[in-house]
């Protein structure tokens, strides 16, 4: 058993995909943002056809498919970039050439293309591939060789999106899932941008052989961040309700078991407590399991639909248990939270837009270690001025401080850099600070 797990994770720890793992696909160079999980049945929908993603199993993160048409249907075939690689090699010395040409005497009534719809589907049926029917197109175009030359590779890079669209395989990381989330649907993330993501794990601290207490209300993209940056030590993911906060979010980062074992689920209230007797223990043990459980059924029920850009196939219960996935989120055990409360926590990370900050903050710093940092995000400033001054006033902790980020993004291409045309001007706010041990309150 201990042989065929070590195998298992030496698949995980190489760099290409292996059959149940979570990818990020990337459609058209960002046009479409998808996760998905790789199994035989797994398909992916671009335009008004669905294709079968098996070909992307046991292909290194970062390779490049296309669309490719032939006797038996279109289907995705990795592309191998040694020609644009070497295309790029000799363009690398670029140099700005004046351009004479201009577009002004270009009139746009469909009338330039003489290859119909009729002649395309031809091709398609001849087994032509995406590139030769974009070279048919620019042959039997009467405009493209008045057009200057930002304007031909506009045009080019439009009907390669149309005819022979790319699909680009990117392991999902804290970085491109927080990104993707933010673009797509950032209410589920509490609008948190990839720069305040890094600047959260900085503030506080997160660092390998840490206790990292958690509260995530943004879907399991914090806790999923501090386990990838800490690789050791404990996530305690701490929920202060009856029940514990979501966290499909985590799966997506392909953990494998010894790293799912360290993020731990535990609520205030067993944090609070005395030691239980035997029988209340158990009996509370045993109905944390039955939640886990049933928690567990309804996230295989829901495998992309609350974590997923697009509708992807879900994978059959005989593929889920032949690719068996590590579950992370169990309750953390009575000898380990005995630990914490002997020791406290290293640091604090509270993302909980949905929670008064004051009194979540003040329910929690008892639990901090001394000189331990914290650091609190919220999309408002004023839950974490009125937070800030309650610290202040109460002699709980020093160096406190609101930061703002703030990210600017370029285009970077030869002549044409500059900020990008739309860009994100919020990011919310970090409260962060370090707790002290104030003596009137001991």
């Amino acid at each position: 058993m201990s042989g065929n797990q070590s195998n298992v994770d030496s698949v995980q720890s190489r760099r290409v995909t292996w059959e149940g793992c979570s990818v990020l696909l990337d459609i058209n160079d960002g046009d479409r943002l998808v996760f998905s999980r790789l199994t035989e049945n797994s398909t992916l929908k671009i335009g008004k056809k669905n294709y079968s993603l098996r070909p992307l199993i046991g292909c290194p993160f970062g390779s490049l498919f296309q669309v490719e048409y032939g006797a038996e249907g279109s289907k995705l075939s990795r592309l191998l970039r040694s020609a644009e690689v070497s295309n790029i090699e000799d363009n690398g010395d670029y140099q700005p050439v004046e351009e004479h040409r201009d577009n002004r005497e270009l009139v746009d009534n469909n009338k330039a293309q003489s290859l119909s719809g009729e002649d395309i589907e031809e091709l398609r049926r001849q087994g032509a591939t995406g590139d030769e029917i974009i070279e048919a197109l620019i042959a039997n175009s009467a405009t493209f060789e008045k057009k200057t030359a930002f304007s031909q590779e506009k045009y080019r890079l439009k009907k390669q999106k149309k005819y022979a669209p790319r699909v680009l395989l990117r392991r999902p990381v804290a970085r491109s899932i927080c990104e993707t989330y933010f673009t797509k649907y950032p209410a589920r993330i509490g609008f948190m941008r990839v720069d305040t993501l890094s600047l959260l794990l900085s503030m506080a601290n997160v660092a390998a052989n840490s206790d990292i207490l958690v509260v995530d209300m943004v879907g399991g993209l914090l806790t999923g961040a501090v386990a990838e940056r800490m690789g050791s030590g404990y996530v305690c993911n701490m929920y202060l309700e009856s029940s514990p906060y979501p966290m499909d979010i985590v799966r997506m980062f392909n953990f494998g078991d010894e790293i799912c074992k360290r993020i731990v689920r535990t609520s205030l209230s067993d944090l609070c407590s005395v030691q239980n007797d035997p029988s209340e223990q158990m009996g509370h043990d045993v109905s944390a399991t039955a939640n886990s459980s049933n928690e567990q059924m309804c996230s295989h029920e829901t495998l992309t639909e609350p974590s997923g850009m697009e509708e992807i196939a879900l994978p059959s219960e005989n593929e889920v248990s032949k690719c068996k996935i590590p579950k992370a989120g169990d309750k953390a055990s009575q000898e380990t939270i005995d630990l914490w409360k002997a020791n406290g926590f290293s640091s604090l990370i509270v993302a909980a837009p949905e929670l008064d900050t004051w009194n979540t903050v003040k329910d929690l710093m008892p639990h901090l270690s001394h000189s331990a940092p914290f650091a609190i995000y919220h999309q408002y400033l004023q839950p974490l001025a009125t937070c800030m001054h309650r610290l202040q006033s109460e002699k709980m902790a020093v160096g406190l401080q609101i930061s703002e980020p703030w990210l600017r993004e370029y285009q970077v291409l030869p002549s044409r850099t500059h900020p990008c045309m739309q860009m994100s001007a919020f990011g919310g706010y970090i409260l962060s600070g370090v707790k002290i041990c104030n003596p009137e309150s001991a």
